[in-house]
């Protein structure tokens, strides 16, 4: 027999158990639970007290001469039922000068119970029994933490030789002799190795088992390992790693394996992301460099062709996105770039992309093959830069939106512009109603606004325009200010001002007369609305700067 694979987790079988020399030579006679023997033994323990389960973990064989059994029938069932809802192993009985042969209660219970009970026809020493489990108990150990240690080297020199996250997998997969994965936190599959039933691909059993319902355990017998994250001692999970018995059983030694092999996967994802983020903020740096003219523009294209970004004759597209102010920890930035690289270029579009991190930004440079494409591109490129936002994790729940801005496409000198200003808008877009992309040129008076949003007569022209009704608003209800917003945006159509605010005619006529009152204007004069427009819009950017409850 292969002590190995008659060992269980942290011990060996009953069976086993039974078969070495200190307990064989008690003549062991089973009386119960004979389809039981394949339990595992963790420990032994001698006693003869009737409240030993107490003093018990579950796992145990327990060896007795009978002392502590009592000798009612109704006590010697109370003593196995305990012993079998404490999860013992095995309960073994040496025969003796308390019992010549087993009570029936006693066996009837154990057999009731799945209990496997054990007499010993010839006295044997009970150290030497405990000895003898113990050392095999030891020595499986040592023998499983050395087949691991191995899987655990060959990793590490396939690491060493040059290779990755594949050769890593090949190894404990051909060691488990099943598939093995890799999963995002959330259950997306990032790499598959091994084969499955009839060497098919392990694609095949993943989407047949994990693809369909990610929030469905695996099957019974399955190992998922954590794969740490986010620093030591964060307790953050990068990855997963999944061993599916769909070829044969999971052993004890494959969870070590596993255990061991997540911890080099943890090294070698980190240190991708770390080159992947340290080579996105270097391409951030260009772009940044190249929108604040630190690089001219006959000089960059060549520079562009070094980080990989080979656009065509066509014009480029300048692109920012800005990251709400609430980021979530741990920093998502190379996954948030890989996934916007993946959509691009599985929709054709060449791109250069760089991050600035303390600024909260993306930035990219699009290739086009004429100006015709612009709305096209836009769209395909916002969608990517938001599934990236998305998959990153970087935003809060309930945190703000990212804001994506589309500059004028052109040749390097508008790129350079374009990006400068698409950069400026993002930041004074941030608290727009949400859209998809917006379009830089006409945000124009919402970026003059952003820059004058630290000029005192700034603040003084909202408050001498708005005041009145701000005043109101903080007193009184109902607010009267979302009503004004919404007259001024629908342009002074006051029927679909009443829909969008789900007013009735009469109802939205008070308000704009209370409005009306206490500015002592006219709204459907044009100077009037145009301040109050301008007002509205420089109002976002001063309660930005302002503290709460100002």
């Amino acid at each position: 027999m292969d002590r190995i694979s008659d060992t269980g987790a942290g011990g060996i079988t009953v069976r086993r158990a039974l078969e070495l020399p200190g307990l064989s030579s008690g003549l062991p006679e089973v009386l119960a639970g004979a389809d039981q023997l394949g339990r595992t033994v963790r420990w032994v323990h001698a006693g003869e007290v009737p409240n030993i389960a107490s003093l018990l973990k579950g796992g145990e064989l327990l060896l007795t001469t009978g002392f502590g059994l009592g000798t009612r029938p109704a006590d010697q069932r109370a003593f196995v039922r305990t012993l079998a809802e404490r999860g013992i192993a095995a309960l073994v009985v040496e025969l003796g000068p308390r019992f010549t042969r087993l009570p029936a209660a006693l066996v009837d219970t154990a057999r009731a119970a799945g209990l496997p009970l054990v007499q010993l026809h010839r006295e044997v020493p009970f150290v030497t029994v405990t000895e003898e489990i113990h050392t095999e108990i030891v020595n499986g150990h040592y023998a499983l933490l050395q087949r691991a240690e191995e899987v655990h080297r060959r990793c590490t020199e396939a690491l060493l030789g040059g290779g990755g996250v594949p050769q890593v997998l090949d190894i404990l997969a051909g060691f488990a002799a099943n598939p093995v994965f890799v999963e995002t936190a959330d259950g997306r599959l990032l790499y598959a190795a091994g084969s499955g039933p009839e060497g098919t691909d392990p694609l095949q059993v993943w989407e047949g088992l994990r693809g369909q319902r990610r929030d469905v355990p695996p099957p019974a017998g399955s190992v998922l390992v954590d794969v740490p994250g986010g620093g030591p001692g964060s307790g953050a999970v990068r990855a997963r790693l999944v061993l599916l018995p769909v070829r044969g059983p999971l052993a004890p030694v494959h969870r070590m394996a596993a255990e061991r092999a997540a911890g080099i996967l943890a090294v070698v994802l980190m240190q991708a992301r770390q080159e992947e983020e340290l080579a996105a903020r270097g391409r951030g740096d260009f772009l940044t460099d190249l929108a604040e003219g630190r690089i001219a523009a006959e000089d960059a294209p060549a520079q562009a062709r070094v980080l990989g970004f080979k656009p065509g004759a066509g014009p480029l597209l300048p692109v920012v996105m800005r990251m709400g102010e609430a980021l979530a920890p741990g920093g998502g930035w190379a996954v948030l770039t890989r996934a916007v690289a993946e959509e691009l270029t599985a929709a054709g579009v060449p791109a250069l992309l760089g991050v600035r991190p303390v600024e909260g930004r993306v930035l990219l440079l699009a290739g086009l093959r004429s100006e015709a494409e612009r709305a096209a591109a836009a769209d395909r490129v916002a969608a990517a830069l938001r599934a990236g936002a998305e998959r990153s994790g970087m935003r809060r729940p309930g945190g703000p939106p990212p804001v994506v801005v589309v500059g004028v496409a052109g040749g390097w000198t508008a790129a350079s512009a374009g990006l400068r200003h698409a950069a400026e808008t993002a930041a004074a877009a941030q608290g727009l109603p949400e859209r998809p992309w917006y379009d830089a040129r006409r945000l124009d008076i919402d970026l003059l606004l952003w820059r004058l949003r630290d000029h005192p007569d700034l603040a003084a022209f909202v408050d001498r325009a708005l005041g009145p009704v701000l005043d109101h608003d903080r007193r009184a209800k109902p607010a009267l200010l979302p009503t004004l917003r919404s007259y001024l945006a629908h342009a002074g159509r006051k029927a679909e001002t009443a829909r969008e605010l789900h007013l009735n005619r009469q109802t939205l006529y008070n308000r704009l007369a209370r409005i009306t009152e206490l500015l002592g204007t006219d709204l459907e004069d044009p100077d009037t609305v145009l301040t109050l427009s301008l007002a509205l819009r420089a109002r976002r950017h001063v309660t930005r700067r302002t503290p709460a409850g100002s």
